[in-house]
């Protein structure tokens, strides 16, 4: 019989791992395997965090201000551009090879020329974000734009639906799926690509501090913001994991044997 797994089982494999990884770093570090000036134990990490906790949290909510903007605009910028792809005749065989180029240019080499053109402030670091979240929704709405129903496809035609109201009746309700999906993968990568736009030259921001911490040889620190770094990323992760279960309630819930 098909039972639905519950959430705690789900969890508690990848949990009891990283708990032994860090017993094991614990260790390592308390038996005197690794130097503490190289990679300071998880208790210490911990107990630099909370004596330095206001400072941190300055510094988070200039990445999470940072990375919302950025990743707001990238799926707006994402959003838009599929849906001029896929429904302007020639658009895409003209600007998509163009979108792909963008990906292949390292974002360490935009980050510089931004900063150039537009100075120290936000809107270069925002940009920068932009610039990699908007292509996974492209992609991935423009797949699932590109994929409906055939039979309602050619139902709709018959009926005389035009173009137009078939992108908003059929093509974007099918689209949602992979739109979500696309918003996942951006979501991972606009707090990454917010910590590398902290690196142009700005005082804040836990790419800044992270940066300023390690090149000032104190590694607890910086390990403290890394492991906010990922809290962030799995935070606005799981955001979007949600409002899709809230937004696609058609899904059926996936059971285990």
């Amino acid at each position: 019989m098909a039972i639905r797994k519950s959430g705690w089982a789900k969890a508690w494999p990848p949990m009891a791992v990283l708990a032994g990884l860090l017993a094991c770093w614990q260790a390592a570090v308390t038996w005197g395997k690794v130097d503490k000036w190289l990679l300071p134990s998880p208790l210490a990490i911990v107990q630099e965090a909370i004596q330095i906790w206001p400072r941190l949290m300055e510094h988070t909510e200039a990445t999470v201000q940072l990375t919302l903007l950025g990743f707001a605009g990238g799926s707006a910028v994402g959003f838009v551009l599929a849906a001029l792809l896929h429904l302007i005749p020639g658009f895409r065989s003209a600007v998509y090879p163009l979108l792909v180029l963008s990906q292949n240019v390292p974002i360490i080499a935009i980050a510089p020329i931004l900063t150039m053109l537009l100075g120290y402030g936000l809107l270069p670091k925002v940009l920068l974000v932009t610039v990699v979240c908007f292509f996974p929704i492209t992609v991935a709405m423009l797949s699932g734009l590109s994929s409906p129903d055939a039979q309602l496809r050619h139902y709709f035609q018959m009926i005389g639906i035009g173009k137009w109201q078939l992108f908003w009746r059929l093509e974007l309700p099918h689209a949602i799926v992979h739109l979500f999906s696309g918003l996942k993968i951006s979501a991972s990568y606009s707090v990454l690509s917010a910590i590398v736009a902290e690196w142009l030259g700005t005082n804040k921001g836990l790419g800044a501090f992270m940066l300023i911490s390690f090149k000032g040889f104190m590694p607890d620190r910086g390990y403290a913001a890394v492991f906010i770094i990922v809290t962030l990323s799995l935070t606005l992760f799981g955001l979007i994991v949600l409002a899709e279960r809230i937004v696609i309630r058609w899904q059926p819930v996936k059971e285990v044997e």
